[in-house]
């Protein structure tokens, strides 16, 4: 989904008004109709990049009101009025609740945002205060993205600075001193109120994960006045919460606290939220364990009595030597097996509307024949005649088999400690067993940001998954 400032026709929507957007679907798949008001010409359509119709209602207003902020109509539009507009995109860049689904879709489209915004200050006839507007809303979607992976601080301090200007006007200052509550306010109270304004977009487990976090700490700081509240009240909600709880658990039921309260700062509820640095960092990394070699090789041998035509026999072993995560896997198509000079590769990409958890997910993985007994040339006469996706079930599903195959062959706890991801782990250990070099290893399994992942789409590209596919042979053979 890119904002295009013209449409196919021309019509250039970021200096025209716009009628009442139109939504539908198509393949299951959500999108967001533009047009000019007052013509049935010169529609632009924009794909939401989701399934999920509250994410993509979400996704919606949110580029609905990037593209109104700058008042790109009208520019005789003051900084006042500009800064009013960047403040409501900042508080919900960082406010927002998100799922699974929409961090990767948020993800996309703040990446998307951003070069469209840059092309718009390049090419658009803007006044002073539009450019300065665009200037600062490229920090908002930098700080953005920062948020996304749980580094919100950027967009705390663009949010503190952009009402500052309101606060230097000593009657703004009242105003908004005005809005804190007199009487006492509970955390119960306050994650009520940050409920309530987030119930309709948010997704339903995340809701459900948020309210028994809220829950967990409320039954905890029971009557106590958030409005008072000291750090040493915060050390002591931590030390009770780490009470026969795993760090990890602990962690996220502060992340919760965190978001919750700084939502109330930015709302002005409260005057300041002392949470952070509060996360535990010994014994929060995750509980997934990798497979052992034995249970890897137990797993492959499944793999090879299922029928060369079965899905689950390629997933599965897909699963084993390239390492991908079940969603990128789920989405492969024909197209995304091929080769690159002499190494097959499957290549994880955003092409016809699939998804990736982050810009460093997207690469090419090679396929290391012989490695657990995996047949190459077995998995390209599958794919040869797959149609255009090579796994047709839906996420939820697709994700219930495998991983319920998993269970059975290995007789796997209940605990979900080993999961169809726990292969990533896997796959990680055996690299780091043979001295791979880290960025071969994180651009194998999509971590990186380095050079190999940059070469990969370049002329270099024979040379690095060169590197790879040695480097996998190494580990799996």
């Amino acid at each position: 989904m890119t904002i295009n400032p013209r449409s196919q026709t021309g019509t250039n929507l970021l200096q025209t008004r716009l009628a009442k957007p139109y939504h539908y679907r198509r393949s299951g798949r959500y999108y967001l109709r533009l047009r000019p008001q007052g013509t049935t010409k010169g529609c632009f359509t924009l794909s939401l990049r989701t399934t999920d119709k509250a994410t993509a209602m979400i996704i919606s207003q949110d580029i609905l009101k990037t593209l109104k902020a700058f008042h790109f109509d009208n520019p005789e539009a003051t900084w006042e009025e500009l800064r009013e507009r960047l403040i409501d995109i900042a508080e919900s860049c960082l406010t927002m609740a998100h799922g699974d689904s929409s961090l990767v879709a948020y993800e996309m489209i703040h990446d998307e945002q951003h070069v469209a915004l840059r092309e718009a200050s390049a090419k658009l006839p803007l006044s002073v205060n539009q450019q300065r507007a665009v200037s600062k809303v490229l920090e908002i979607l930098e700080a953005a993205q920062e948020r996304l992976e749980g580094r919100p601080g950027k967009l705390v301090e663009i949010v503190r600075d952009l009402k500052g200007e309101i606060c230097s006007a000593p009657v703004a200052q009242s105003q908004s001193l005005s809005v804190l509550p007199s009487e006492p306010l509970t955390f119960e109270a306050l994650s009520a109120l940050y409920m309530d304004e987030h119930k309709e977009y948010a997704e339903a487990n995340t809701i459900r994960d948020v309210k028994s976090s809220c829950k967990t700490i409320a039954e905890i700081l029971g009557d106590l006045d958030l409005k008072t509240h000291t750090r040493k009240d915060m050390k002591n909600l931590k030390a009770k919460l780490s009470e026969g709880r795993k760090p990890l658990t602990v962690g996220k039921i502060l992340t919760t606290l965190s978001t919750v309260m700084k939502w109330a700062v930015n709302n002005d509820y409260l005057a300041r939220a002392l949470t952070d640095g509060l996360k535990p960092t010994k014994g929060a990394e995750s509980s997934r364990k990798a497979f052992s070699q034995d249970q890897i090789k137990t797993l492959m041998a499944h793999a090879k009595t299922l029928p060369v035509d079965a899905w689950q026999r390629w997933a599965l072993s897909l699963g084993v030597i390239a390492g991908p995560r079940i969603e990128e896997l789920r989405q492969l198509t024909k197209a995304d097996v091929k080769p690159i000079g002499d190494v097959w590769v499957i290549d994880i990409n955003r092409n016809d509307g699939k998804t990736a958890k982050t810009k460093n997910a997207l690469r090419v993985t090679p396929l290391t024949d012989g490695a657990y007994g995996f047949n190459l040339q077995a998995f390209l006469e599958f794919v040869e005649e797959a149609d255009s996706r090579l796994f047709t079930l839906g996420a939820g599903q697709f994700s219930a088999v495998i991983n319920g195959t998993l269970r059975n062959v290995l007789s796997l706890n209940a605990d979900r400690t080993q999961t169809f991801h726990s292969l990533r782990h896997s796959l990680a250990g055996a690299l780091k067993a043979v001295a791979t070099p880290k960025e071969i290893n994180e651009a194998i399994l999509g971590h990186a940001a380095g050079s190999i992942s940059n070469d990969l789409y370049g002329a270099g590209s024979s040379v690095e998954v060169g590197r790879m596919a040695e480097a996998l042979k190494a580990a799996l053979l």
